[in-house]
């Protein structure tokens, strides 16, 4: 049966098979009559592809667009952020697992059209909307339509994802994106194929299409795991691609692991192990390095590339003390890099 406030979806293709193809992603699900996509919000309903997550948040939060984590786009200001039920990937140590491995049918989801989500910002005056918590690919008509009003009203719009999505969907899904953080989760294929069942290049290839095919401003975010992608070889490669590939302006938050989902078994993440990947990252001659999910306020700060004046100073999400000129270093002059 056809809800009312199912959508019916984009980027897919009907097969000689009768099924359905899905092009969201690289995932691309063969999904059967009455069967869903890996992402569970993407079925087969009489031959056509819906989006059952459509309009379906499970919750709406205003936070600090540092929590995003996002340090260089507009620091200080308030954020308005939600997701809906189901993922795109399947990482075994998920910190929302309860969120991205719901079902929707299984969630208390609300009904807000894409006017009540911009109307909420509005009302709070909030000037940037997050899609997160879960993958917002898998909402991408969602993004679209909410992200093309929140242009008009002059509200930002901010991916959290994983940036696994096909080249041309993506083209679709981000035209009205002001912003992004993107999880790089580890920077060798085995991590990615065992433990996210998705794969690297894939993502490589987003991050590389964002910083030089787009004027979206974008940070990257790497949750260090113990034992897993946090050997100093993978953290110093991860770093070179990015030198070579990005720049060196786009900033890179390592953020500490806590033991979840399926890999409870593991320790939680050692702050010295964050702080000796923060220090590999600016040996390599990245710009901007931040530490996340713990209280470490040297690596939760920004300081100047050049003089390394501390320019913005960080308390965990909150800013305790800001001597910026607007986008320049009030010290030196120096523009540093984001939207200020």
């Amino acid at each position: 049966m056809i809800s009312q406030n199912y959508k019916l979806a984009d980027w897919w293709e009907t097969k000689d098979n009768g099924k359905i193809l899905c092009t969201l992603c690289p995932r691309y699900c063969t999904i059967g009559e009455g069967q869903k996509g890996f992402c569970f919000i993407r079925e087969n309903i009489d031959g056509k592809l819906y989006s059952t997550g459509y309009g379906r948040p499970i919750g709406f939060a205003i936070d600090p667009i540092e929590k995003k984590p996002l340090n260089h786009f507009y620091p200080g200001s308030q954020i308005l952020s939600f997701g809906t039920a189901g993922c795109n990937l399947g990482c075994k140590f998920c910190q929302n697992w309860h969120i991205s491995k719901a079902k929707i049918d299984e969630t208390n989801a609300l009904y807000a059209s894409p006017e009540d989500v911009i109307n909420l910002a509005k009302n709070h005056n909030v000037p940037s909307i997050a899609f997160t918590y879960n993958d917002p690919t898998i909402f991408g008509e969602y993004v679209i339509d909410i992200s093309k009003i929140a242009k008009e009203e002059k509200i930002n719009s901010v991916m959290v994802t994983a940036g696994y999505i096909d080249k041309k969907a993506r083209k679709d899904v981000y035209k009205y994106i002001d912003a992004a953080n993107v999880d790089l989760k580890a920077f060798t294929e085995q991590f990615y194929h065992k433990i996210t069942f998705s794969h690297l290049n894939d993502v490589l290839d987003t991050l590389f299409w964002l910083k030089h095919e787009t004027d979206i401003w974008f940070e990257i975010t790497t949750l260090l795991i113990p034992d897993e992608n946090d050997s100093d070889d993978e953290i110093k490669k991860m770093c070179d691609w990015i030198l070579a590939n990005l720049g060196d302006t786009v900033p890179l938050h390592f953020t500490a692991f806590h033991p979840d989902f399926k890999m409870r078994d593991k320790s939680r993440t050692p702050e010295a192990t964050l702080i000796r990947a923060r220090n590999i990252a600016l040996k390599t001659g990245l710009k901007y390095c931040y530490l996340g999910n713990i209280h470490n306020k040297e690596g939760q700060s920004t300081y100047c590339p050049n003089c390394k004046e501390k320019l913005i100073e960080r308390n965990w999400h909150s800013i305790t003390s800001s001597h910026m000129n607007k986008s320049k270093c009030s010290n030196c002059g120096f523009e540093i890099d984001g939207r200020f």
